[in-house]
């Protein structure tokens, strides 16, 4: 099966998205078939694709303004001889929104089946930046999905936000966490001593620094006794979260390995942001062995078992968060047995596992297309 990946985002970006399409492609390679990559061009240009599993296409693209992190693709005539020259037999959408769209319309013109993988909350993003706009985003995602032959939700709460807003052939697709990288057994007595050399407890957040994650919120456990606030990521929010998390760590951006051997040796991670459609570093947090804080809402609500891997609090509450923290540090005994509940819970959730689901959703629709053809 050749499939061509279309995706808004690809390492070496730092994002959902660009990890989760990554995922994909080391998968379908490991299985035999045949992928390819669209992406957008990035600042660094040539040679970012070396290390890539498969061959990468990169189109032209433009900073976001205000968010030069996130680049947005250019109309190209790239999207449709990638998908011509590479034979696809599907297009596979990664969060589809601009260049999404092209690869969707490039699709449609080459009768092409497509699979749209939605992952962004763009609707609440536009409520976060522009206040306004939340109609116009779900126009142009049910747009596009309504145009794809299965859109793959990545949590329950988001196939209701999709189905609720009229977008068909919805199914269930969760995310992979690598539980070979992010381990208990990583904990780091070093790091613990230099991040919280009092001995404090160690609360951290990782992902990007942005009005969406509304990190401060944590502001309350900043001011708790015995607590140290570690925040992972960068991002426009960068400044002004370090102005209002008082005597928080800031270690930038972090990857691999070394965010690995810091999500090990936090003793509680707290997610703030309400618009996560699945949201990642809860599941690597888990995989850490570490108990989570997150908000009641998104992805989080089919990760976090309430009471047992972790909390779930109102969104938007910093009271909420310092409580829940609160509870953690004054019990040692409830973060270990939270921590190794959430280890046990995400040990079959292997992006191995969940790639050959996304196969199996491949091969339903390619099938289906055979039988309308007949």
């Amino acid at each position: 099966m050749r499939v061509v990946i279309v995706t808004e985002s690809f390492p070496p970006d730092v994002n959902g998205v660009a990890h989760c399409a990554l995922q994909t492609a080391r998968h379908l390679v490991a299985r035999g078939l045949e992928p390819l990559v669209v992406a957008p061009a990035t600042a660094a240009g040539a040679g970012d694709d070396a290390s890539a599993p498969c061959p990468v296409v990169r189109v032209p693209s433009l900073p976001l303004p205000g968010y030069p992190q996130v680049r947005v693709a250019l109309p190209s005539r790239r999207v449709a001889a990638a998908l011509t020259e590479h034979r696809a037999d599907l297009v596979h959408l990664a969060s589809p929104f601009v260049l999404g769209v092209r690869g969707m319309a490039a699709a449609t013109r080459l009768h092409l089946p497509a699979v749209a993988v939605y992952q962004t909350d763009l609707a609440g993003y536009a409520r976060t930046y522009m206040g306004a706009g939340e109609a116009t985003a779900w126009r142009r995602i049910r747009g596009v999905h309504s145009a794809a032959d299965r859109t793959l939700a990545p949590s329950t709460a988001a196939l209701k936000d999709l189905e609720d807003h009229g977008v068909p052939r919805v199914r269930l697709w969760p995310r992979g966490v690598d539980t070979v990288r992010f381990k208990p057994s990583l904990r780091d007595e070093a790091l613990r001593r230099e991040l919280a050399p009092n001995g404090e407890m160690i609360v951290g957040y990782v992902g990007r620094l942005a009005p969406e994650k509304q990190v401060e919120l944590l502001a309350g456990a900043c001011r708790l006794d015995g607590v140290r606030v570690v925040v992972v990521g960068d991002g426009p929010s960068g400044d002004g979260l370090r102005e209002a998390l008082p005597g928080a760590v800031f270690l930038g951006r972090r990857t691999g390995d070394d965010l690995a051997r810091i999500f090990a040796s936090l003793d509680v991670f707290a997610h703030t942001g309400p618009f996560e459609t699945f949201c990642q570093t809860v599941q690597e947090a888990m995989a850490s062995g570490v108990p989570v804080v997150a908000p009641a809402a998104g992805g989080p609500l089919d990760l976090v078992d309430h009471g047992r891997t972790g909390f779930l609090v109102p969104p938007r509450d910093e009271n909420a968060v310092r409580d829940a923290v609160r509870a953690f540090a004054v019990d040692p005994a409830l973060r270990a047995a939270f921590g190794a509940a959430g280890r046990a819970t995400v040990e079959g959730r292997t992006w191995a596992a969940v790639g050959d689901q996304l196969i199996d959703h491949y091969t339903d629709v390619l099938s289906s297309r055979t039988v309308v053809a007949a």
